[in-house]
């Protein structure tokens, strides 16, 4: 239930395709400026029309003009300026576990995956009826990291259950991926995927990769797989093979759609023999 004044807020959106960014205002709202940063807000695009995308940041204008404004930067960081990588919103599948206690629902432990995440948090899809303002843990089970998060949204799915909304306590940018072993390295390979569809059924594909690195790589035109955590097999010809895991999965309708993300699982058998150089280190000064 909401109660409390009647406010004013201010809520900065950008276009998911990245050309258009605007303030929008809200007034009269009684929601809180966290429950506002964490449901999706609606706004004109000039070029692409009508869009519905999650706030980058928000204030809430209070009615004394010394009062000090507070920004919630959930799923962006609270700059206008354009916003580094690793805090961007990426409509990647990542699978995870939810856990904790609920007070509709009691104790509860759900495998599920991400609709979308960022450095400060996840919208995740859950059967389990949670409440905004609970306390949960949120589990990476790629790279086994675990964190506190908190429930700052819930709406229900159009396919059942809930979108929640989960906000970490501080901006985690090593949580969503595996640190390298190596450097990425942007390289177009041709290979053939193998591994089961949805159904259970064998398939054989030619994709390329878009990078590469020691230890996995990015893969494009991958149509078959639906789900992180699948193991396929990457051959590539006169090159060898290698088992591989799949990390993440790019959303359909974004620009990372049939692109995957995937990490070997026979360590020192990838099917490229590429070299990483390391730049040389900077040459001493001479002595005076």
């Amino acid at each position: 239930m909401l109660s409390g004044t009647a406010k004013t807020f201010s809520l900065h959106v950008r276009c998911p395709y990245g050309d258009h960014d605007e303030w929008v205002t809200l007034q009269r709202r009684v929601e809180s400026l966290e429950q506002l940063l964490g449901a999706p807000c609606g706004f004109e695009c000039p070029t692409h029309g009508a869009q519905l995308e999650f706030p980058l940041e928000g204030v809430a204008k209070q009615s004394s003009a010394s009062a000090s404004q507070k920004t919630f930067p959930l799923f962006s960081p609270g700059k206008s300026a354009k916003p580094k990588r690793s805090s961007e919103r990426k409509a990647f599948c990542v699978p995870v576990i939810v856990y904790g206690w609920s007070k509709s629902f009691g104790t509860f432990h759900e495998n599920t995956t991400t609709l979308m995440f960022n450095a400060s948090g996840a919208l995740v899809r859950l059967v389990t009826s949670v409440e905004i303002g609970e306390n949960l843990f949120l589990v990476n089970k790629f790279t086994k990291d675990e964190l506190e998060v908190r429930v700052v949204f819930k709406d229900s799915h159009y396919k059942g259950g809930f979108e929640v909304g989960l906000a970490f306590a501080k901006p985690a940018n090593n949580f969503w991926r595996k640190t390298r072993r190596g450097t990425r390295a942007a390289q177009t390979l041709r290979v053939i995927v193998r591994g089961k569809d949805r159904n259970g059924n064998p398939f054989s594909q030619s994709s390329y990769t878009l990078d590469i690195s020691e230890d996995g790589a990015r893969l494009d035109n991958v149509a078959y797989l639906t789900s992180p955590g699948q193991v396929i097999e990457v051959k590539r010809r006169w090159h060898g093979k290698a088992r591989f895991r799949v990390a993440w999965i790019g959303q359909l309708g974004t620009s990372e759609s049939n692109q995957v993300g995937i990490c070997t699982m026979d360590s020192g058998r990838l099917p490229w023999q590429i070299k990483f150089v390391t730049p040389p280190p900077p040459k001493n000064l001479k002595k005076s």
